[in-house]
Formats: structure tokens, sequence, C-alpha cells
């Protein structure tokens, strides 16, 4: 792990098109703003940890109209 120091409004470059910037310091919390393309997904971890056991829920989950299970076996009508 990288581990850097920043003080208010500077920046840390991610490639040449995300950025990270400090917003504000106030006693032990930091605020930051991040800078990057649509394409890039930016989340909290636990938002993020969340969303990944979710896909994992429903990866795992059973179908919810079985009978439209085209993967499963099932006798002719």
């Amino acid at each position: 792990m990288l581990i850097l120091s920043r003080k208010l409004s500077e920046k840390i470059m991610i490639g040449e098109d995300i950025s990270v910037s400090i917003i504000e310091i106030r006693g032990d919390q930091v605020r930051i703003g991040v800078d990057a393309p649509k394409s890039v997904k930016v989340f909290r971890e636990e938002v993020f940890d969340a969303i990944r056991a979710e896909n994992r829920a429903a990866a795992q989950s059973a179908p919810v109209f079985p009978e439209f299970d085209f993967g499963a076996e099932r006798e002719p009508l």
C-alpha cells in the first residue's frame, strides 16, 4: 500500500484520468473528492462490499419462476 501525505486542496493523481482531492479536514475526518471518468465506478468500501454480497446472494438463489429455468430438466407439457 502506498501511503501519501496531502494538505487541504492538494491532489493525488491515479493514472492520467483519476484525481483525488482533499476537500476538507475537520478533526479526525477528511472529506475527499474523486474526479474520474464515468466509465470508472467509485464506491465507498462498505457500499462496494454490500453490492458484492448482493450479487453473490443473487447468483446463488433459486430462480423466482422455476418453470422458466431453461437450464433445468423438466417434463414435457
